[in-house]
C-alpha cells in the first residue's frame, strides 16, 4: 500500500503541474507568407501567453542572413480581447550580437532589451529606447556569418549591437486573465519609427505534449485507485 500511496502522490503532483501549465492562453502571430518591407523579404513571429495580470511575449526574427537593417524588428503592437489599452513593462531580455564589417559575429551578453512600452506597443526607437541599436536580427547564414549584409548591418556602429533572433518581454496589464486572448499583432521593421508595418496573422500552436502529460497523469491516478480498491477487497 505504501508504494501505491507514493505513486498516487507523484501522479497527483504531475496532474496539478500540468493543470497549472494549461491555465494560460497562448496566441502566436506571424508575418504573412511573402511579406516584405523596403523591397526586402521579412519573416517574424510573436508568441503571447496571458496569465493573471500578465502578458509574456517572445518576439522572433526568423529571416536568415538579412541584407538590410530594414529586415530587422524594431516594433511590436498588440490588442487584447478584454479591451485593455495600456500596460507596464515589467522586464525584458535579449542576447546581444555584433555583426562585424566582414559579416562575422561577436556574441555579447544577455541584457535588458532597451525597448519601451507605450500603451500596448513595444518599440526600441521611441524616446527612451536603445535604438537604432538593439533591433532584433534574424539568424546568420551558412557558416554562421551574415554574408549578405550590407553596410546598414555589417560594421554599422550606430546599429550594433543587435538582439540575436529573439527578445522576450513581461508586460503587466490590469484585468488580464488566463482567458484573455490576443486579438491582433503588428510588426514593424527598420530604423524609422512607425514605418514598414506588417500586420501579423494568427497561427494555431497546439501543445500536445502538455495534453499528453495530463492524460498520462489522469490515467495513472485511475490505475492507482483501481489497485487500491482491489487491495481493500483482498
Amino acid at each position: 500500500m505504501a508504494h501505491l500511496k507514493c505513486l498516487s502522490a507523484v501522479l497527483g503532483t504531475l496532474a496539478c503541474g500540468v493543470a497549472l501549465q494549461v491555465n494560460a492562453a497562448s496566441d502566436t502571430f506571424m508575418t504573412p507568407s511573402g511579406a516584405s518591407t523596403g523591397g526586402q523579404p521579412v519573416d517574424a513571429s510573436a508568441t503571447f501567453t496571458t496569465g493573471a495580470g500578465t502578458v509574456s511575449i517572445s518576439l522572433n526574427n526568423l529571416f536568415a542572413n538579412p541584407t538590410s537593417v530594414v529586415q530587422n524588428l524594431s516594433d511590436l503592437s498588440f490588442t487584447l480581447s478584454n479591451g485593455a489599452t495600456s500596460g507596464t513593462l515589467a522586464s525584458s531580455s535579449g542576447a546581444e550580437v555584433t555583426v562585424n564589417g566582414d559579416g562575422t559575429v561577436s556574441p555579447g551578453s544577455t541584457v535588458p532589451t532597451g525597448w519601451v512600452l507605450t500603451g500596448l506597443q513595444l518599440n526600441v526607437l521611441s524616446a527612451g529606447g536603445a535604438g537604432p541599436a538593439h533591433l532584433v536580427i534574424g539568424p546568420p547564414g551558412t557558416g554562421g556569418t551574415y554574408s549578405n549584409a550590407n553596410g546598414s548591418i555589417a560594421g554599422n556602429k550606430p546599429h550594433n549591437p543587435f538582439l540575436n533572433q529573439t527578445a522576450t518581454f513581461m508586460v503587466d496589464v490590469t484585468g488580464v486573465t488566463a482567458a484573455t486572448t490576443v486579438t491582433g499583432a503588428t510588426f514593424s521593421f527598420g530604423t524609422t519609427e512607425g514605418a514598414n508595418l506588417v500586420p501579423g496573422q494568427p497561427s494555431s500552436v497546439p501543445e500536445p505534449a502538455s495534453l499528453g502529460l495530463l492524460g498520462m497523469g489522469l490515467a495513472g491516478l485511475g490505475l492507482v485507485r483501481r489497485r487500491s480498491r482491489k487491495a481493500k477487497k483482498v
